[in-house]
């Protein structure tokens, strides 16, 4: 396979992706954060500044994603941004745990899982949109 049809497929990948994850993001988030009592109930122990950011980041993450199907470099600085922001939250949600704050176990997972997925989509994204265009 051509390297540029292996480059668009990856390409298309992590839009879809990016897109994809933004838009449950915000849906999930909205949900909780402008819903019912009954929603925040059913939410559990969340920690509100890392629901925050993930709300807002899931506009960043569509945004991302439009970017990057465009191949726009400014795209994947945005990604890269959204990675390093990602793992900063991350860290402060484990000074939180780490200080007694309650918590849900799939907060962990939810964020192991954003983190993962930023930082692939990043390395996508550097050797696709950035390094082809040096």
């Amino acid at each position: 396979m051509p390297s540029h049809t292996k480059r668009g497929v990856s390409i298309w990948a992590i839009s879809m992706v990016a897109v994809g994850f933004g838009l449950l993001t915000i849906k999930e988030g909205g949900t909780i954060l402008f819903g019912d009592a009954a929603a925040r109930a059913a939410a559990g122990s969340y920690v509100p500044f890392v629901l925050w950011f993930n709300f807002l980041a899931g506009f960043a993450y569509v945004i991302a994603g439009i970017g990057l199907w465009q191949q726009q470099r400014w795209a994947a600085w945005l990604a890269v941004v959204i990675a390093a922001a990602t793992v900063l939250a991350f860290a402060a949600f484990g000074v939180h745990v780490m200080s007694g704050g309650a918590y849900e176990q799939r907060t962990v997972i939810a964020m192991s899982l954003r983190t993962l997925v930023w930082v692939i989509i990043t390395g996508v994204a550097y050797r696709s949109v950035l390094q082809d265009r040096r």
